[in-house]
């Protein structure tokens, strides 16, 4: 009951993972990112450990197909599993167990990877491949949330007794360093989605004082004055 966008930027070389589940606190669950190397989750009856072991067959030098395929080759239940990898050089794979719950599938393409499990249908996975694809130009993140978004909008996650809302989310960029970029996460909510797009947002606005701290201490402001001018400036633009 989960549906899940995996990216990479062929411009910046960024990485990243955007999930919305029913379930509780699935960022310290289920996605995965490294940089300069790729990005995966695991899901449906999840097994954090093959997004962390794809990734490590990533290192070794297999391509995001035989990373995935070799992973699966690990695990007696992989019929069980939905799970999803992006490499840095923008090769994509996806595998479906056929022992997920449906409807479940997955799309893939140059640079990004959509799948999902308990979902309203097909049509939620498409909404998320054209929208990645037509959001060409945008940030990695903003693409990611957009995906997630259209992914909802689309019907999003159905059980047996119908919809079922997004609980949790989680959005995970990775650019140039070993710390992420960007690791956000909403790990209970009854509308996880809109919740995520909150504080994406909001966060986003703090990114040049927190590279400014790490960068170059001396010219960072106190966040107390930080927060001042950026009320000032939203209140001027008001």
């Amino acid at each position: 009951m989960t549906f899940t966008v995996l990216g990479f930027c062929e411009e910046t070389g960024r990485l990243g993972v955007a999930i919305a589940t029913y379930s509780l606190g699935v960022g310290a669950k289920c996605p995965q990112a490294r940089s300069n190397l790729g990005a995966a989750s695991s899901q449906a009856f999840s097994n954090p450990r093959l997004a962390r072991l794809s990734l490590s067959f990533l290192a070794l030098g297999h391509d995001a197909r035989s990373a995935l395929a070799a992973t699966l080759a690990t695990d007696e239940f992989a019929d069980y599993r939905q799970c999803g990898i992006v490499d840095r050089n923008g090769g994509s794979a996806a595998h479906t167990g056929p022992n997920t719950r449906p409807w479940h599938g997955h799309r893939t393409g140059p640079g990004y990877a959509v799948f999902g499990n308990v979902l309203a249908g097909e049509q939620v996975v498409d909404a998320m491949a054209e929208t990645f694809l037509a959001t060409r130009g945008e940030t990695l993140a903003e693409r990611l949330m957009r995906v997630l978004e259209a992914g909802r909008d689309a019907g999003g996650q159905s059980g047996g007794n119908g919809h079922l809302p997004e609980r949790s989310s989680s959005l995970l960029i990775q650019h140039r360093d070993e710390q992420p970029e960007l690791d956000l996460r909403v790990d209970s909510h009854p509308h996880a989605v809109e919740e995520m797009r909150r504080i994406y947002e909001e966060y986003s606005e703090y990114l040049p004082l927190y590279r400014m701290r790490a960068e170059h201490p001396p010219s960072a402001p106190p966040q107390e004055k930080f927060v001042a001018e950026l009320a000032a400036r939203k209140a001027a633009r008001a």
